[in-house]
Formats: structure tokens, C-alpha cells, sequence
């Protein structure tokens, strides 16, 4: 028993031993003499020299006048966008589900009582909201709604003149002085609406 225990005692003075060496070796690795911190060093010119890289510093000049003002009128068009854009997306669910009716009703006072009805419904849901934007972003919703239904303001009322009563579609043009014939170039004078517009379908997850 007494031959057990000196060995487990042997044994475990080894361990500490063990252990000393390792903590003092990594001391060793922290620590120069007079316990002072070791640093990364470089050689330059036979000095060594502490290194240490720096976060990257960022600077950025001052916009120019002409920039400024690119920048207003860029974040007024993306303003005017986030806030229409739902409007021409919903223009363009109602326009097609109109027309899908309108083809399976052969009855020209059929016709006329549904689209009546459905104009009911747009002045009702849409008159007040519209009316409350500024007249630059009734441009901007003139622009979406022929990316949207693939149509212009006047197209829309041209095809449905006499069967659809397009008052909606005439007095958003006359509150905001805009050209019903607005197209829509999305590779061209309207390519910057187009990347606003693609951050808002990517952002509140329209397809």
C-alpha cells in the first residue's frame, strides 16, 4: 500500500512538473525579458521595428455642387418611387382583371354595368390617396403604371373609351399636368427608375 501511494505520488509530481514546464513556456512566448510584451517586429534598414497593420481608413471628398445636386433629385426620384410604386402595381392587378372579365362578357350592357361597377371601386379606394401626393410623384406613377400594365395612361383610356368610363385614369393626369402618353424605357431615360424600382420588389418582396 505504501509502495502505491508513493508511486501516485510520484506520478502526480510529474504531472505538475509537467504542467510548470508548459505554462512557463507559454509565458515564455508572451513575455520577453523583464516581463515585457513581445510584439509582431519587422527588419528594416538592420533595425527591428514593432509592426502592426492598421484598419483600413476610409476617405471620402467632398461632393462638388453639381453632385449635390444630382444626389437631391436622385433621392427625391427614389422617394417618390417607394411611394407609388404600390399604387401602379395595384393599377396594373386591376387593368388585367378587367380585361379578362371583359373578354368573357359578350354583352355590351353587361359589359358596361361591370366596368361601372369596377370604377365604383377604384374611385372609392384611390381617389383620396392620389390625390394626396405632390404633383412629381403623379409623374413618377404615370411612369409606373405603363412599366406595370405595359400600357400608357392614354392607351388604357383609348381602349376602353365608351365601354370604361376612364374619369380615374383622367383626373390623376389633370391634377398632376402629366402626359398621359408617357412611355416607359427601361434600358433608357428611365433606366434609374428601373434599379429603384428593383430595390423595392427586392425589399417588400413584390414579383
Amino acid at each position: 500500500m505504501t509502495r502505491v501511494c508513493k508511486l501516485y505520488r510520484k506520478s502526480t509530481l510529474t504531472v505538475l512538473c509537467v504542467m510548470l514546464c508548459f505554462f512557463a513556456a507559454k509565458s515564455q512566448s508572451r513575455y520577453g525579458v523583464n516581463d515585457t510584451l513581445t510584439v509582431p517586429a519587422i527588419i528594416y534598414k538592420g533595425d527591428t521595428m514593432p509592426y502592426r497593420e492598421l484598419s483600413t481608413v476610409y476617405i471620402f471628398l467632398d461632393l462638388t455642387p453639381a453632385q449635390r445636386r444630382a444626389h437631391k433629385e436622385w433621392t427625391r426620384l427614389r422617394n417618390a418611387v417607394y411611394v407609388t410604386y404600390p399604387y401602379a402595381r395595384k393599377a396594373s392587378i386591376v387593368f388585367n382583371d378587367i380585361k379578362a372579365h371583359l373578354d368573357s362578357i359578350p354583352d355590351k350592357e353587361k359589359r358596361k354595368a361591370y366596368v361601372k361597377s369596377r370604377e365604383k371601386d377604384l374611385r372609392s379606394e384611390f381617389t383620396k390617396p392620389l390625390t394626396d401626393l405632390s404633383v412629381y410623384q403623379g409623374k413618377v406613377l404615370m411612369k409606373l403604371i405603363a412599366r406595370e400594365t405595359g400600357n400608357t395612361c392614354y392607351e388604357i383610356i383609348k381602349d376602353y373609351k365608351g365601354s370604361f368610363s376612364a374619369g380615374f385614369w383622367q383626373s390623376v393626369a389633370w391634377v398632376f399636368g402629366s402626359s398621359l402618353k408617357q412611355t416607359y424605357n427601361a434600358q433608357g431615360d428611365d433606366a434609374v427608375i428601373e434599379d429603384i424600382v428593383r430595390e423595392v420588389r427586392s425589399m417588400y418582396g413584390y414579383y
